[in-house]
C-alpha cells in the first residue's frame, strides 16, 4: 500500500432545484389558485472519519467530488426531491484546510466524526409562496441556489501515542517489529523505511497502544532535507517520544544531539514532549564502550538511558515498563487539563443560603 499523507481535491455541492409555476386544474374548481412546488435542496459534501484507513491514497486518483442536485418542484404543491449527500471517508487524524485561504475547517480524530465541507444549495420557491391579496395568481417562481464549490487540502497526521524517532539505521523498524505484529522492511542501509510504520503494542492490562516509527530524520530535516520534513508532522499527535540511538555509531552522542536539534527547530512543542532515551544495538558493543556511552548520554540528556537490543530483545522489558508508566502519567495530566478547561468554561453554581 502506498502511503499518501497530503492531498488537494475539489468538492462541489449540489444545486437546489427550481421552484415551478403551476395552478390547480381540477373539475369543479374554477379558481384553484397557485400550486407550484418548491425545488428540493442540493446534496452536501460531507467528510467522515473511519478507523480502517491509514492513508489518503484514494484522493490521488479522484480529485473532484460532487453531490447530487435537488429535484425541480412539481405541481400540486409537491416539493422536489432532495439531492443525495456525497459522503467521503477519510482516515482518523485528518485535518481539512481551505486550499485558497489556508483556514482550518476541521480536525477529524474520532471514528464517526463528520464535517460538511460544501453545503448544498437551497431549493427555489414555487409560485404558491407568492400568493397574496394583491396577487391571487402569481406567475413567477425562484430558481434554486447554487451549491458551494471549494478546494480543500487534506493533511493526515497519524494517531499514535508513542512516536519512535532517531537517525536512519538506528534500529527503529527492528524495535517496532520486536514489540508488535508490524513487519516493516528492515535492511542494513539508511532510509530503508520510506513511510511511517504503525504497530499496536499490547499493554499489561490487555488493551493496545499504537506506536509509530517515524522515518527519515536527519540533520536539516525541518528544512526539507531527507524525509523528515514530510513526516515530522506525524510526531505532533504523539504523547510520548521514544528516541532510539545507535550504540555502534561513530558518535552516538552527536547523533542524539542532531535529533534534539531537529525537534527544537521544527517547533510545535516537540522538544518539550515527554521522551524516553534508548541506546540500541548493545549486543555489538564492548562493556567498556557501553558504559561510557550510557554515561555520556545520561549526562547530556539529564535522564536515564535504557540499553536495549531490538534484535535479541535484550532490555525491552524495563524499557516498556517505563513507557507504560510515562504514558499513564501523561494521560492523567491530559485528563486533568481537560477537567480544568471544563471547570473554567462552566458557569459558577451559587447556592442559596
Amino acid at each position: 500500500m502506498q502511503f499518501i499523507d497530503q492531498a488537494e481535491v475539489e468538492v462541489v455541492a449540489g444545486d437546489g432545484g427550481d421552484g415551478i409555476v403551476a395552478f390547480r386544474r381540477e373539475k369543479y374548481v374554477p379558481a384553484g389558485g397557485p400550486a407550484g412546488g418548491n425545488g428540493g435542496p442540493g446534496g452536501s459534501v460531507i467528510l467522515v472519519a473511519v478507523d480502517n484507513l491509514q492513508t489518503l491514497l484514494d484522493f490521488r486518483y479522484s480529485r473532484i467530488f460532487k453531490a447530487d442536485n435537488g429535484g425541480r418542484g412539481g405541481p400540486k404543491n409537491r416539493t422536489g426531491a432532495a439531492g443525495q449527500d456525497r459522503t467521503i471517508e477519510v482516515p482518523c487524524g485528518t485535518l481539512i484546510y481551505d486550499a485558497d485561504t489556508a483556514e482550518l475547517l476541521g480536525d477529524l480524530t474520532q471514528p464517526g466524526q463528520t464535517l460538511c465541507v460544501a453545503q448544498g444549495g437551497k431549493g427555489g420557491l414555487g409560485n404558491r409562496h407568492f400568493l397574496s391579496n394583491r396577487n391571487r395568481a402569481p406567475e413567477h417562481a425562484l430558481p434554486g441556489l447554487p451549491g458551494e464549490t471549494r478546494r480543500i487540502r487534506l493533511e493526515l497526521k497519524l494517531l499514535a501515542e508513542v512516536g519512535i524517532v532517531g537517525l536512519p539505521n538506528a534500529g527503529k523498524s527492528t524495535l517496532i517489529a520486536a514489540l508488535s505484529a508490524a513487519r516493516p522492511k528492515i535492511a542494513d542501509y539508511p532510509f530503508t523505511t520510506l513511510i511511517p510504520n504503525l504497530g499496536v503494542v499490547r499493554k499489561p492490562t490487555g488493551d493496545g497502544t499504537v506506536f509509530a516509527d517515524i522515518p527519515g530524520l536527519i540533520s536539516g530535516a525541518h528544512q526539507g532535507l531527507g524525509l523528515g520534513h514530510d513526516f515530522l508532522r506525524h510526531v505532533e499527535r504523539t504523547r510520548l517520544l521514544l528516541h532510539v540511538v545507535d550504540g555502534t555509531a561513530e558518535d552516538p552522542l552527536a547523533n542524539y544531539r542532531v535529533i534534539q536539534q531537529e525537534l527544537n527547530a521544527y517547533g510545535r512543542h516537540l522538544a518539550h514532549r515527554p521522551q524516553i532515551l534508548a541506546l540500541n544495538k548493545v549486543e555489538a558493543m564492548e562493556p567498556e564502550q557501553l558504559e561510557a556511552q550510557l554515561e555520556a548520554l545520561a549526562t547530556d540528556s539529564g535522564q536515564p538511558v535504557y540499553p536495549i537490543s531490538a534484535v535479541t530483545r535484550q532490555g525491552l522489558d524495563p524499557l516498556m515498563q517505563q513507557v507504560w508508566a510515562t504514558l499513564e502519567i501523561e494521560n492523567q495530566r491530559q485528563a486533568d487539563l481537560a477537567n480544568e478547561v471544563v471547570s473554567i468554561e462552566s458557569p459558577l453554581m451559587i447556592s442559596e443560603p
